[in-house]
């Protein structure tokens, strides 16, 4: 029966996806056909490493179910409806996107926007998306267009931070009276995933954005969420068991990347863990570099080639953790890291 039922999950997990891959790789094509960008074009072995990493990130999604790492049902969290309610609006919103990026315009944020609230890095129109990350317009279609961007498959690499997280709180007694905060949570899709591996476990969440904020609490229950800086974040010293955090530092300048890390460090206990989740570096991309190298010329991601040579595991050492280890998934990558006891 476990063999019967491993297999109908599979079919199942399989149509999920390639349900939402064709569809996004048309549209892909069709966005970059009517903004006159040009299609990346990478030679056949860049192509089948893209397949081969593409692959062995669904298995090991389903290994992780298979090995008790978090429920099968993560397998099928994601939000169809929503996602094809919003789809119309994020297609509407394209051709603004297509002039901004043409006309360079990445700081057209709404009018209203105080820039005395925000650091300079983060008063932009990342990925030329409306209104940059402050409006709540923003917040509503950042989900769905980042599953569109990845086709599909950008919550199965973010719930990838969960496994070593499940594992550390096997050691360490279980998840009752640990908390976890999760920093630049953004809507909160990470701690969607991770309350449902782990209802027992006290979560919290940053964000920058008061909008992306404010969405993630009409979507989360018992979660404590504020809108911060990361650079200087509200929390006294040793407050969490774990720190994680996703998509975050390809988007922040070098030295900004330092402040969160230390930040990071200095809220977690003695003994804590720090998973963070992010794109792929050149340390470990080898074929795929490609495609990683070609992202900040079809999006406005003005920190991200520096971020692809400066390997996080460098300065996750030296911000005083230990037993760092990373773990490529996709084009993303995940790296652990313990504080000291």
């Amino acid at each position: 029966m476990a063999s019967l039922t491993t297999g109908v999950t599979s079919l199942a997990y399989g149509a999920q996806h390639l349900g939402m891959l064709v569809p996004a790789a048309v549209a892909q094509r069709v966005v970059r056909l009517v903004g006159g960008v040009a299609a990346p074009t990478p030679d056949r072995k860049t192509i089948e490493e893209l397949r081969k990493r593409l692959r062995a990130l669904m298995a090991k999604d389903l290994a992780n179910v298979e090995e008790g790492l978090y429920p099968r049902r993560l397998l099928f969290q994601v939000p169809v409806g929503k996602y094809a309610r919003a789809f119309p609006r994020l297609v509407l919103d394209f051709p603004r996107s297509i002039v901004r990026r043409r006309m360079r315009a990445y700081r057209d944020l709404p009018d209203e926007v105080d820039d005395k609230l925000y650091p300079p890095y983060f008063r932009r129109t990342f990925h030329w998306q409306t209104d940059g990350y402050l409006s709540r317009r923003s917040a509503e279609l950042y989900d769905v267009g980042v599953e569109f961007l990845f086709a599909g498959t950008a919550d199965v690499m973010r719930r990838q931070v969960i496994p070593p997280i499940t594992r550390w709180l096997e050691a360490n007694g279980g998840p009752r009276g640990k908390r976890l905060l999760d920093v630049a949570c953004g809507t909160g899709r990470t701690l969607a995933q991770l309350q449902l591996a782990h209802p027992a476990l006290k979560l919290y969440g940053l964000d920058l954005s008061p909008y992306y904020v404010q969405l993630a609490r009409e979507s989360l229950d018992d979660v404590a969420l504020v809108a911060e800086n990361a650079e200087a974040m509200p929390f006294a010293d040793a407050t969490f068991d774990v720190v994680t955090s996703t998509y975050l530092f390809h988007e922040l300048p070098k030295n900004a990347r330092r402040k969160v890390l230390a930040e990071m460090v200095r809220v977690l206990k003695p003994g804590g863990l720090v998973v963070i989740e992010d794109s792929g570096q050149l340390v470990e991309a080898g074929p795929i570099a490609f495609f990683l190298q070609r992202f900040p010329e079809d999006f406005h991601e003005p920190f991200y080639a520096e971020y692809l040579a400066d390997d996080l595991a460098i300065p996750m050492a030296e911000a005083g953790l230990v037993n760092v280890q990373t773990q490529p998934c996709f084009v993303a990558k995940v790296i652990v890291g313990d504080k000291p006891r």
